[in-house]
């Protein structure tokens, strides 16, 4: 701390904090992260999980670039599923229940073991600046710390309030203060503040649960895990979760409690996240189902804590009881605390420049819920991002800016800072356009050159992928090259729906979908391929497999680059463009886009506002 001056100042030490002193502190800059409970270091506020559908791909994303997330996930996970294996391979979605506790503690070690990083332990009432620059922070202490750059994470804790039934005490987290002033200060100095409102379940006792009422689900027979590192390993031992279900009386129960919500008498002003809604939601908005699905997930491996997934409540906690009570397996439930909502302050995202650094303070980046966003997952990416930005400011260096065509975490921050958000904002697969090239096997592939390229990524993983790389395009040239005869054919490929009427080269043979790699491995000839690395066989059979589709979205992803390398002159002066719309003037006078493309995906500018621009341009 000499001279309490910094390269990098982070806010707040959730996972958007975590992932941003790490990433900006790993890569060179001295950091200094500003938490106001060091015992709650990237502590999971609400479920006990990481991954899932679009999220799971994000989680790989931050690996192969080098964050930590997914090393910290498979450290601290009970189990480990990979969902939507049913469906196409673009859709599957790694998901870890992890130990709450473990979590957290693993996340402070890591943080710990860099060298780069010091911790201060308080609240920051202001960001200090000077000529619409940021400078540094001044804390409820009384403290001041000079910087080059800040990183704000403030999560739930910008003027939080927790509601439960008609009680309501400020809080950004369940017997956490809130953080107050900063808003105020941003508003000041041009920033535009909304409010937003996300929800937690019941904690219960597992000791007063029924399982034998409930329907188990277990973890995968073969886990994987989340890292492309050696520093991990999967499971050999999982805890299972469980499934039950509401019922009607269960329903009736809630509804009695409605006239005291804060969802409905009034009390909550804030949007909250359409796609995880409260109980109470959903039995209001789907009043036709008479069950709606409960997952009961443990917090880690010794604790009989219980995270009641599906229960997003706040409704009075003598209600929540009542109706837990009626659901099956849970006659005797005890809890450890009830469920609550809590609403918060956020800013639009389209304030953000595509680095994360506000428009209006230079040097200020914003990551995570303050930035309308829910989830772990889409704050940690954001954390890293701007983590990764802000030290290349403090360094001088180039910022990263990954598009839409290269990460989910592309397509999350583009949306963000192009659409904005009027309600808390999930990442979806269907969100991407190039999701059959996104997947969550080839995050590597990706991006993990470009981060060893900006010193993030290490010289380990490069090498990892290069032997990867080497032994797929090896697997591919051998089924390229070698083909399968019609005795082989019939002996070990009875599956086959049409029988091979001359030797057919095996790649075409795995083009057909009743045929796997792991069939064709059978074949004498083909026997090899058992001894090269699991993922280089799963990567080769992909490629080969989805080469059609993988081919075509290449092509669109390439005329989209062709624009994004068209690019707009920071605060280009749009009125004197008369032929353009009046609602796009507007809009990219607002928005600033960088490019073409960023241009081209904002809502009101349309295609001949595009050609216009493009002929501006010389192109």
């Amino acid at each position: 701390m000499k001279n309490n001056l910094y390269d990098v100042i982070v806010v707040g030490a959730g996972h958007a904090g975590c992932e941003a002193a790490n990433a900006a502190a790993s890569m060179g800059s001295k950091v200094l992260l500003i938490t106001m409970n060091m015992e709650t270091i990237a502590k999971m506020s609400c479920n006990p999980a990481m991954g899932g559908v679009a999220k799971g791909q994000i989680i790989r994303e931050i690996d192969a670039l080098g964050g930590m997330s997914g090393i910290i996930t498979d450290k601290t996970m009970i189990q480990f599923r990979m969902l939507n294996r049913s469906k196409g391979i673009a859709m599957w979605s790694p998901r870890a229940q992890s130990d709450r506790m473990r979590f957290s503690e693993e996340w402070r070690l890591a943080l710990e073991r860099n060298l780069n990083v010091d911790f201060f332990q308080d609240s920051v009432t202001e960001i200090t600046t000077e000529n619409n620059k940021a400078t540094g922070v001044k804390c409820g202490m009384g403290m001041t710390f000079q910087s080059k750059t800040v990183v704000l994470t403030a999560g739930t804790f910008l003027n939080g309030i927790i509601h439960i039934g008609r009680k309501q005490f400020g809080g950004g987290r369940m017997a956490e203060k809130s953080s107050t002033g900063i808003t105020a200060q941003l508003e000041s100095l041009g920033l535009v503040s909304g409010r937003m409102k996300t929800g937690t379940p019941p904690r219960v006792d597992g000791r007063s649960l029924d399982y034998s009422r409930m329907e188990e689900q277990a973890g995968d027979e073969n886990p994987s895990k989340f890292s492309y590192t050696n520093q991990t390993q999967s499971l050999e031992h999982q805890r299972s979760c469980h499934i039950t279900y509401t019922n009607d009386n269960v329903h009736n129960i809630l509804r009695e409690g409605f006239e005291d919500s804060p969802m409905y008498n009034g009390s909550i002003q804030g949007l909250g996240p359409r796609y995880c809604p409260s109980i109470e939601d959903k039995i209001n908005r789907f009043a036709e189902r008479e069950r709606h699905q409960i997952f009961v997930e443990p917090e880690g491996w010794n604790t009989i804590e219980i995270y009641v997934n599906g229960f997003s409540t706040s409704l009075p906690d003598e209600i929540q009881v009542r109706a837990m009570r009626e659901i099956p397996g849970f006659e005797q439930v005890k809890i450890f605390r009830p469920g609550y909502a809590i609403e918060y302050d956020f800013f639009q995202p389209t304030q953000l420049k595509d680095t994360l650094e506000t428009k209006a303070i230079h040097n200020l980046f914003f990551a995570g819920q303050i930035n309308g966003t829910t989830g772990y997952e889409e704050a940690a990416a954001q954390g890293l991002m701007a983590g990764i930005n802000a030290h290349a400011h403090a360094q001088e260096k180039e910022t990263l800016v990954l598009g839409r065509n290269e990460a989910y975490i592309g397509v999350l921050i583009d949306d963000l800072i192009n659409k904005g958000t009027e309600e808390p904002y999930r990442m979806f697969t269907s969100r991407a356009e190039y999701r059959i090239s996104l997947r969550q096997d080839n995050a590597d592939l990706r991006l993990t050159p470009i981060g060893h390229k900006i010193g993030l990524a290490s010289n380990e993983r490069m090498e990892r992928l290069d032997i990867i790389n080497r032994e797929s395009n090896e697997i591919t040239e051998l089924l390229q090259k070698e083909s399968i005869g019609l005795e082989d054919g019939k002996i070990y490929l009875p599956q086959l729906t049409s029988e091979i009427n001359e030797k057919t080269k095996a790649r075409k043979i795995l083009l057909r979908p009743e045929i796997t790699l792991s069939d064709i491995q059978k074949i004498p000839q083909f026997n090899g391929i058992q001894s090269f690395d699991p993922e280089a066989i799963q990567r080769a059979e992909i490629n080969i497999k989805y080469s059609t589709y993988i081919e075509r979205e290449q092509e669109q992803a390439d005329k989209l680059i062709r624009l994004e390398n068209i690019k707009i002159p920071e605060n280009f002066d749009y009125s004197k463009l008369q032929s353009m719309s009046m609602e796009a003037r507007e809009k990219l006078k607002k928005i600033q886009p960088s490019t073409i493309a960023q241009a081209k995906r904002i809502s009101g500018v349309s295609p001949s506002d595009i050609s216009v621009l493009l002929i501006h341009f010389g192109r």
